[in-house]
């Protein structure tokens, strides 16, 4: 996920970069984060899709925050803003820019840590990955290349949406809690696990996915696995509308 972060301050512009990079490291999450001094040189670089979220300073010398926003919201109307101020006096021009949250200064790691929690639960997909061992080599998977999880024997078989699968010596369990219980990855049968972003439809008690591959669901629990499907779609679908 690319994100900007736009303050004159170098102390704060470090600050900022340097709690996200710790968020995205303990996470697991790919962030890739570029930061710039002034308004006028992030408008340059910018355009529309080119950053998921964006961090910006009020008050800047030039430019300020708030026009620098009407100028992103001209480009793009999606990408979630966060504004960084020592004074609450600009709120409301702040959020007819759409802001999507505030951070007052001086912050601390555990404010910026909430944001990006909150932010991420509106972004979708995260660009969250996890290591994987296969042959004896660590292979970092980002989760939304992941289709399936089976059980083979003492192995799990994960395929990914290249068409390759990757051999590693762990249980669903293992697997899930490397995901950290994402809601994504849907247990349909003992030892099966879907990713919900694949799944095209559910009948004659199979789960079907995007690529055509059938995977057999528990019959008793049938009714629920729809279910927990569609709960997940709607959950999706209100998360990609929300208004920032």
């Amino acid at each position: 996920m690319n994100i900007a972060l736009v303050d004159d301050e170098d102390e704060y512009l470090n600050m900022i970069i340097k709690y996200c990079r710790k968020f995205g490291t303990q996470n697991n999450l790919c962030f890739e984060l570029s930061g710039f001094k002034d308004g006028e040189a992030f408008l340059k670089d910018f355009e529309k899709g080119s950053y998921s979220l964006v961090f910006m300073d009020i008050y800047m010398a030039g430019m300020s925050g708030i026009e620098t926003a009407r100028r992103l919201r001209e480009k793009d109307s999606e990408c979630i803003l966060i504004f960084l101020t020592s004074s609450q006096d600009f709120m409301p021009d702040a959020f007819s820019c759409h802001a999507f949250e505030y951070i007052t200064k001086p912050f601390t790691e555990e404010r910026v840590f909430q944001v990006l929690q909150d932010a991420l639960k509106v972004i979708h997909p995260v660009s969250r990955f996890i290591e994987i061992v296969s042959e004896r080599k660590t292979i970092p998977v980002f989760l939304t290349d992941v289709m399936s999880a089976v059980s083979d024997g003492h192995y799990l078989a994960i395929g990914l949406t290249d068409g390759t699968s990757l051999r590693s010596r762990m249980t669903t369990g293992d697997f899930l809690e490397l995901t950290g219980c994402d809601s994504r990855f849907l247990s349909v049968n003992k030892g099966i696990i879907l990713n919900a972003d694949y799944i095209s439809k559910v009948e004659n008690n199979c789960c079907i996915l995007e690529n055509g591959d059938k995977f057999s669901i528990r019959i008793r629990n049938r009714l629920q696995i729809e279910q927990a499907v569609r709960d997940y779609n709607f959950r999706k679908i209100r998360g990609t509308q929300k208004q920032y």
